[in-house]
């Protein structure tokens, strides 16, 4: 695993002075990195969130978020890896994982417009702004994806997704999620937006051009998104990048207060080990009745 870089350090305020006990239990979350070829290498959609969101407000980040109880409807038409094969690459049960996938696509339609499903098992929505009801809708939570997707007649397409990583917020801070992160291709024909209330500005970028921004002050980088970021920066192509063993094992940073300074460690540094010992994250499984 790269190593984060020293200068990387948490917006003030994000970790209250005396961290809670016991911690919060991370709500289960996914994380989608949209990414497309380009004459000059790969970019990815990046937003930036509203600063006035109660978690990572101002940062730039992947779009996602957190796992509906309704995501894991078995009635979802289904095509690509089943639920019991997520399942063994997030270790969690096949209920979770299915309820994961299928937040990957409703978070992505909901906060970016892509639609990763069509009308069959080998196709695309060449255009999702049809849907543009639908996706409101799902914003406010008057149907679910499942319905959606029914009512549409389409096919969740699990196979345009593949898994990354997972990230577990530290135990210091107030709201924590277990996000599992996913890689997917931008599909052909359709566009990306920043129709989103959650963010006020979204852009295709370089991955190695938005850690030069964040090296300037222009924008603010979260472990994750940092580390995700230089990883894709070392791929030529969407392909190079699909094809990259990983491991996914969950990663939670520890926090290190250094004066007013809230700096960042990773397991296998020197410093994770010496941090103040806490207890063990217990991720909130809900939906597997953990």
């Amino acid at each position: 695993m790269l190593e984060l870089p020293r200068e990387l350090v948490l917006p003030e305020g994000l970790v209250p002075p005396v961290p809670p006990d016991p911690p919060a239990t991370p709500k289960d979350a996914a994380t989608v990195v949209l990414a497309r070829d380009t004459a000059d290498g790969i970019e990815v959609f990046l937003q930036r969130r509203v600063a006035a969101m109660a978690f990572a407000g101002g940062m730039t980040v992947f779009p996602g978020g957190g796992v509906d109880q309704r995501d894991a409807d078995t009635s979802v038409a289904w095509h690509g890896p089943s639920p019991d094969w997520w399942a063994a690459q997030f270790d969690c049960t096949p209920a979770m994982a299915r309820a994961l996938v299928c937040a990957a696509v409703r978070e992505t339609f909901e906060e970016s417009g892509v639609l990763l499903a069509g009308p069959d098992p080998s196709t695309v929505v060449a255009s999702s702004s049809r849907y543009a009801a639908a996706r409101q809708d799902l914003v406010d939570r008057r149907v679910s994806l499942a319905q959606f997707l029914a009512e549409a007649g389409l096919v969740l397409r699990a196979d345009l997704l593949r898994p990354w990583a997972v990230w577990v917020t530290p135990l210091e801070e107030i709201r924590r999620y277990d996000a599992k992160f996913f890689f997917a291709a931008m599909p052909d024909g359709q566009l990306a937006d920043d129709s989103t209330s959650e963010a006020e500005h979204a852009h295709w970028q370089r991955p190695i051009e938005a850690i030069e921004d964040w090296k300037r002050g222009e924008c603010g980088l979260l472990p994750p998104t940092w580390m995700t970021l230089a990883e894709l920066a070392e791929h030529p192509t969407v392909a190079s990048a699909m094809a990259a063993p990983r491991s996914y094992e969950k990663i939670m940073p520890k926090v290190i207060r250094e004066d007013s300074t809230l700096r960042v460690v990773l397991p296998g540094s020197p410093l994770y080990d010496s941090a103040a010992a806490h207890l063990d994250a217990r991720p909130g499984d809900t939906l597997e009745g953990r």
